[in-house]
C-alpha cells in the first residue's frame, strides 16, 4: 500500500480519536527506516502536549488499527509532539502562528529563493505574508512544499 494511502487512512481514524481528547492532530507520517516502518502520528495542543496525551492517543489508536488492520506490513507506532519546530501544514496554521519565525521551502523559485525565513504575518488571499527584516513578501500558498516554526540556535 502507498505511503501517502496509509497516512490518509490513518489520519481518517485518528482525527476523531485525537479531537475528543480536545487535542490538535497535526501531522501522520508512514516511513521506511532501514527494515523498519514507521506509523509517526504528531498531536498537539496550546499549552503542550505531555506523556498522557501521547499514551492515550496510542493506546485508543493502536486499538483501532489492530481491529481494522489498515496496513498490510508490521510497524512501529510512534506518538509524540510535532516539537518546537512544528510542521505549519494547513492554511490555519499560517493565522494561527502569527508573529513567530517560520521556515519555508518552495517547490521552485519565488523571487529568485526556494527557501525563506522570516516572521510570519499571516495568510491573506491565498498568500503567505512574511516579514523578513524591513521588507513584507507574499508568497503563493500553493507554492510551499513545506513550511515549519523557525528557531535560532
Amino acid at each position: 500500500m502507498a505511503q501517502s494511502k496509509v497516512e490518509e487512512i490513518v489520519t481518517e481514524l485518528a482525527q476523531p480519536l485525537v479531537a475528543e481528547a480536545n487535542l490538535e492532530l497535526v501531522d501522520v507520517e508512514f516511513v521506511k527506516e532501514g527494515r523498519d516502518w514507521y506509523l509517526r502520528v504528531f498531536i498537539d495542543k496550546p499549552e503542550g502536549i505531555d506523556l498522557e496525551d501521547c499514551s492515550l492517543i496510542s493506546q485508543n489508536l493502536g486499538a483501532i488499527l489492530d481491529e481494522k488492520d489498515p496496513i498490510p506490513q508490521s510497524y512501529y507506532l510512534e506518538v509524540s509532539s510535532p516539537g518546537i519546530e512544528r510542521p505549519l501544514k494547513k492554511p490555519a496554521d499560517f493565522t494561527r502562528f502569527a508573529g513567530e519565525d517560520v521556515s519555508l521551502h518552495l517547490y521552485g523559485p519565488y523571487e529568485g529563493k526556494k527557501d525563506w525565513i522570516g516572521t510570519l504575518k499571516g495568510l491573506e488571499d491565498n498568500q503567505v505574508v512574511l516579514a523578513i527584516e524591513d521588507e513584507e513578501h507574499a508568497i503563493p500558498y500553493d507554492s510551499i512544499a513545506s513550511a515549519k516554526l523557525y528557531v535560532a540556535f
